[in-house]
């Protein structure tokens, strides 16, 4: 059972950002810029699903995939309530996912998910970009 009423569960959840989180988008940023590395776009609106981030030049996409709302298996608790509801939207958000990914990939871009667990230590998930971005050619 929620601890909180509908009205403030309600106003908890509009407070959740899809963008610009501080606990995870904007730590990898940091650590990102912090090691050196450049020409990160952030949100190109040109390009499927709007990466979190992402390179033109090399043509890598990042995505920072939240443990709760893709339902990372490491993380994710289903919630006792509303487990439907819940269900058909983890659904969504993944096949979402793999839509993008795949429309991404027929472009040419090569597609890199992290999860929301591993931004909280920021050198891991950058030595996964540092390493795509050398694969690619850049540094």
């Amino acid at each position: 059972m929620d601890n909180l009423s509908p009205e403030d569960r309600k106003k908890n959840m509009s407070k959740i950002r899809s963008r610009g989180n501080r606990t995870t988008e904007r730590r990898l940023r940091s650590s990102l810029v912090g090691a050196g590395v450049s020409g990160i776009k952030i949100h190109p609106a040109d390009l499927p699903g709007k990466p979190d981030f992402a390179f033109p030049e090399q043509r890598i996409a990042i995505f920072v995939d939240g443990c709760f709302w893709h339902g990372c298996p490491k993380c994710y608790i289903r919630p006792k309530s509303s487990q439907s509801y819940w269900d058909k939207k983890l659904w969504r958000n993944r096949a979402r996912d793999i839509k993008v990914s795949a429309e991404l990939e027929q472009l040419g871009w090569t597609v890199i998910r992290i999860w929301e667990h591993d931004v909280k230590r920021p050198a891991k998930a950058r030595r996964v970009v540092v390493k795509a971005l050398a694969l690619a050619g850049k540094p």
